[in-house]
């Protein structure tokens, strides 16, 4: 029996504690999740990876469907004027857009944009759906790609020129409506990363500067990584009326007048995956929440040739009664236990089955946690109900874990040397801001390239002190720190 565990390339070489970039992109290779593609500054998203996405979007799936909002699709080309009608929405993505300019070798009339998203192009079917109040509110959402030429160096899950992402889009009668879904959806964003990824998660209002392009107010949830750096992990737009009015989208309201409708946009992407992997994984590899994963366990026979036929008539029957749980199988012959529970740790799957002919005797199984590599012997007459509490557990522990390192980040700081200091321990520093964004650039200089993340809702108006940088009147309390 080969023991192809010797193999050096198979395994994490890089530590996470020491080189997490070399660690991070060994991850998501050698746990086939993602690859670089020969196309500069993309990637291929594998089985493997695409399954993490598609948990998401079943999750998130059931909240559009609860909330009346319904998928829909729209082209992935964008005329030229669709971008121009909004001065600063064109002028925040021009930088990122990727250009179709021939059809063959003839030269198009217009260039069209592959879509950077997809507020302008879907302005244009809400200018014809909508013609009075009865019409609203109107709800879509898509799942797509999007391009965005912006980067240099391509991460996996995390920085790439295409990359997959949800985006919704709604239309309401009144502010207030608009307003109020922005936060249902922020909200939402939080209950996902939290209760599926476990990965926890900070809500707030983004500043002048860091919103979207176009929109009055940006809300965002962001989580903090173990190398200290923040990753938003979702965004929700208060777009108001400017899309509307630039677009032509108008109804006859209750008054028999015509008003413009408010709009806001919010979306998710890949990026998920990328947190995921960097709060939960180590040195070993991939770590999956069981909620996050399509199998959530694997059995493992310990084969022996006068034993093997019985041992493995006692996995066909345990993964008929583990069918719930989408249990993998690995009776390989031609690699030796340790390989294979080597290569499913490897892969982050969340508990392992080990059972063999001492264990038959006993009528037993060994199970393993991927997340703390603890082991028990369970009683096979209680497995399925021993399985779903240890998966409960792993899903509990791993945010608990990451919800203690996230509270230890934060630290408030009261001087510019503070910190800095705080940027140069991998810290999330919550300072007084007055949020001007000059202000802004300046500490990004003098921090090596610290950024505001967000103002948390409950600081959001506090005006009890001075601004940390010009020492003018604070307007906020304002997450800093490095990101993604």
């Amino acid at each position: 029996m080969a023991d192809k565990g010797k193999d050096e390339d198979k395994g994490i070489t890089a530590k996470k504690e020491d080189d997490m970039p070399e660690w991070y992109e060994q991850v998501c290779l050698k746990a086939e999740l993602a690859e670089f593609s020969d196309v500069k500054g993309c990637m291929v998203v594998r089985p493997n990876g695409y399954s993490i996405w598609e948990k998401i979007q079943e999750h998130f799936n059931k909240v559009l469907k609860t909330s009346n909002t319904r998928n829909a699709a729209f082209p992935l080309f964008i005329p030229e004027h669709y971008f121009k009608k909004e001065a600063d929405h064109a002028k925040g993505f021009s930088p990122e857009v990727a250009w179709v300019t021939h059809a063959g070798s003839t030269k198009l009339e217009e260039k069209l944009a592959v879509r950077p998203t997809s507020e302008t192009v879907i302005c244009e079917s809400f200018k014809k759906w909508l013609r009075s109040y009865r019409d609203l509110p109107i709800k879509v959402n898509q799942w797509c790609s999007v391009v965005r030429w912006e980067t240099k160096q391509t991460k996996l899950f995390l920085r790439s020129r295409e990359f997959w992402w949800q985006e919704g889009h709604c239309i309401y009668e009144t502010e207030k409506e608009c307003v109020d879904d922005c936060l249902f959806y922020l909200n939402e964003y939080k209950k996902l990363a939290e209760n599926l990824l476990a990965v926890p998660v900070l809500m707030g209002v983004k500043t002048q500067k860091e919103k979207f392009a176009g929109a009055i107010d940006t809300y965002a949830v962001e989580s903090f990584m173990p190398d200290g750096k923040a990753l938003q992990m979702g965004t929700s737009h208060n777009l108001g009326q400017g899309f509307m009015k630039v677009f032509g989208v108008n109804f006859v309201g209750k008054d028999e007048k015509n008003h413009l409708p408010y709009y806001n946009s919010w979306g998710i992407s890949t990026r998920l995956l990328g947190g995921l992997i960097m709060v939960h994984s180590d040195n070993k590899g991939l770590v999956l929440p069981p909620k996050a994963a399509e199998n959530k366990l694997v059995i493992i026979p310990i084969l022996f040739e006068k034993t093997k036929d019985k041992v493995l008539e006692k996995v066909a029957e345990l993964e008929k009664e583990l069918e719930k749980f989408d249990p993998l199988v690995d009776a390989r012959e031609e690699y030796s236990p340790g390989w294979k529970f080597h290569e499913w740790e490897l892969k982050g799957i969340p508990l392992r089955i080990e059972i063999g002919p001492k264990d038959l005797e006993k009528d037993q199984v060994v199970v393993a946690r991927r997340d703390t590599g603890e082991k028990a012997f369970v009683p096979i007459k209680k497995l399925q109900s021993e399985v779903q509490i240890l998966l409960d557990k792993v899903q509990h522990d791993l945010f608990a874990k990451a919800k203690k390192f996230l509270d230890e980040s934060i630290v408030e700081v009261s001087s510019m040397k503070e910190l800095q200091d705080a940027i140069k321990n991998k810290k999330l520093a919550k300072v007084l801001f007055c949020c001007n964004p000059g202000c802004e650039d300046e500490i990004k200089d003098k921090t090596s390239g610290a950024t505001s993340r967000c103002i948390p809702f409950e600081d959001f108006d506090k005006h009890d002190g001075k601004c940390i940088h010009c020492g003018k009147e604070a307007r906020s309390k304002v997450f800093f720190s490095k990101s993604y």
